[in-house]
């Protein structure tokens, strides 16, 4: 397959040195991979680090900056970064108010940072973890046990930022973060497979004419495979799904935050006229949506799909949501 690369061993390495031209704001350290807001621990706020396997982006390292990540941690592709590289994150943000590991629920992530938890408070460092764990398609998948980590990072990590920046201590850091994961919920949609550097070919195998319902982000199964279906039954499925979900673990009826997310391949002409479903089935279903962000944020390399994260937000959640925010990835309001 035709990749815009050198070659599969520097892959991520020349990503870094490019996110490092484009945005001199951040300090990226292209041997030990952690990308850091530059002067992170001014201001003495509490630290916000994050991370997982390359492929996702703009998640992780595109989402460092003002009112949002202090740090990040690039791993291979599709690979958790190491404890190393969190543990030197942690020590470059932490300005003595703590630090908070936000960690998608993938077994990788959750073992290496839970192991550079213990080694930064071996150092002095306070570290609280949050787990996001948003995906309702299936429980467990071949990188997980229990629930997958999706859109909703983007989520956590932006109101956990904009509370960071505002001062709050790390407990209620911590606590608006497991707020906004509890109040989340996803579910993902393959149209076609995505291809690793490595492997030069298609992860997964999808017919032509099928696709994936509840796909995880690197190409996991989901529920069920299907003809292909129209955007407005695709939409239909899953809002049913994310609700359905919503009702029976985090009831409410306040407004929501929607991100319809590309997985990487889907043109914002598809995604725009997904999300116009995607409206009609929240309006059609009495779920008021307060703010909306349509994009590529929370990707799968070049897979063709999308995802749908609904978010119950109370006011204190979109004051949050709507802080300004300044990153390579997310920026508005300032």
């Amino acid at each position: 397959m035709n990749m815009l690369i050198n070659s599969p061993q520097t892959v991520v390495a020349d990503a870094l040195r490019g996110l490092a031209a484009a945005h001199p704001d951040l300090d990226v350290d292209v041997e030990a991979r952690v990308v850091v807001r530059r002067g992170a621990r001014e201001g003495g706020r509490v630290g916000l680090v994050s991370g997982g396997g390359s492929g996702h982006e703009p998640l992780h390292a595109g989402f460092v900056g003002y009112g949002m990540l202090s740090a990040a941690c690039p791993g291979e592709v599709f690979t958790s970064p190491v404890p190393d590289q969190m543990l030197r994150a942690a020590k470059a943000v932490d300005s003595g108010q703590g630090v908070l590991f936000v960690v998608k629920n993938y077994t990788g992530d959750v073992l290496n940072f839970d192991m550079a938890a213990e080694l930064a408070e071996e150092d002095g460092i306070r570290v609280e973890r949050v787990l996001v764990n948003d995906d309702v398609a299936v429980t467990d998948s071949l990188y997980t046990a229990g629930r997958r980590g999706t859109g909703a990072t983007l989520f956590v990590e932006k109101i956990a930022g904009a509370a960071a920046e505002e001062g709050a201590p790390l407990e209620r850091v911590a606590a608006l973060a497991r707020q906004v994961n509890e109040a989340s919920r996803s579910f993902g949609v393959a149209l076609g497979a995505c291809s690793t550097p490595a492997k030069g070919s298609p992860t997964f195998h999808l017919p032509d004419g099928e696709l994936e319902l509840g796909v995880g982000i690197h190409g996991e199964p989901g529920r069920e495979r299907r003809a292909m279906m129209t955007a407005r039954e695709i939409a239909e499925f899953s809002v049913g799904a994310v609700l359905e979900d919503m009702a029976a673990s985090a009831p409410g009826d306040g407004p929501v935050l929607a991100l319809v997310n590309g997985m990487g391949a889907t043109p914002l002409l598809e995604l725009y006229g997904f999300h116009a479903e995607v409206a009609r089935v929240l309006e059609a279903r009495g779920v008021p949506v307060a703010r909306t962000l349509v994009g590529n944020y929370v990707t799968s390399l070049d897979m063709a799909g999308c995802s749908v994260t609904l978010c119950r937000a109370d006011e204190e959640l979109l004051r949050l949501w709507d802080a300004p925010v300044q990153t390579a990835g997310l920026r508005w309001g300032r």
